[in-house]
């Protein structure tokens, strides 16, 4: 039984959960805790965790980061932001409204359509993507990506991310714990596994296809001795389709509260 989801996103990134509703949904999906990820922004918490109606909600953040010719997701978890964090985050911030605004100019100019779309922090491609799909084009929101704005696509704009050394820096004097994201996502798992020694955790539990094999990362938990954590990458208002029982959970609650008490 899952007890815990520790990936979820809200509407302060590309989620369409309002942050306030969190917990109300964690209790409706019958779990215990739940960590709020938004991309590449601070969580909107006066605290690491804090309890709201039962559930524990972790502070976390996922912040993208580049290991030259790969990008790679860490899931900080326990945040409390450092001036840096802060100062990063506003930048990030900075360069998606940019970014989407390019994208935006690009795709209405292709289709001849006017997105009408609000550059608003925390914006992604799917913001675009659904605007795309809401608009008077032919496509949906899939066909946005895999025609126009994904990656190598007419209309794609690389974002301007933190090295991993960097990012794994600043996450790791303002988060309790961080760990690697989604490692079988990547198109070079190993590659992306390869970088799990230097971090506290590595995401095992997650919505992957049925047949996945996650023997390469059991392997590297084991030999790096790290916490297994888990979640749904939640975008919309269902919590816990991945996630973590009771005994593991309590394995990364307990290192949590080891890691912010020895802060």
């Amino acid at each position: 039984m899952i007890v815990a989801d520790l990936h979820v996103h809200t509407t302060r990134s590309d989620g369409t959960l309002p942050p306030d509703a969190v917990s109300d949904a964690a209790r409706e999906a019958a779990l215990a805790a739940v960590a709020v990820t938004d991309h590449d922004r601070l969580p909107p918490y006066d605290a690491p965790v804090v309890e709201r109606d039962g559930v524990t909600v972790i502070a976390g953040i996922e912040l993208r980061v580049t290991t030259g010719d790969q990008r790679l997701d860490l899931l900080g978890y326990g945040v409390d932001p450092t001036p840096e964090l802060r100062a990063e985050t506003k930048r990030l911030q900075r360069d998606r409204v940019g970014r989407a605004r390019k994208i935006v100019d690009c795709v209405e100019d292709r289709l001849g359509v006017d997105l009408n779309l609000d550059l608003h922090d925390g914006i992604g491609r799917p913001h675009i993507a659904r605007a795309i799909a809401e608009s008077s084009a032919p496509d949906d929101a899939q066909d946005a990506f895999d025609h126009l704005i994904g990656t190598d696509r007419p209309c794609y704009v690389a974002r301007d991310l933190p090295t991993f050394e960097r990012g794994r820096a600043l996450l790791g004097d303002a988060a309790a714990l961080v760990g690697l994201a989604h490692p079988l996502r990547y198109d070079d798992p190993e590659r992306a596994l390869a970088h799990a020694g230097e971090l506290d955790a590595v995401e095992r539990n997650y919505p992957y296809d049925a047949a996945v094999d996650l023997t390469p990362v059991d392997e590297t938990i084991a030999t790096h001795d790290l916490l297994a954590t888990g979640g749904s990458d939640a975008h919309g208002e269902r919590l816990g389709k991945a996630g973590l029982g009771r005994a593991t959970y309590e394995r990364v609650g307990t290192a949590l509260d080891a890691a912010l008490a020895g802060r």
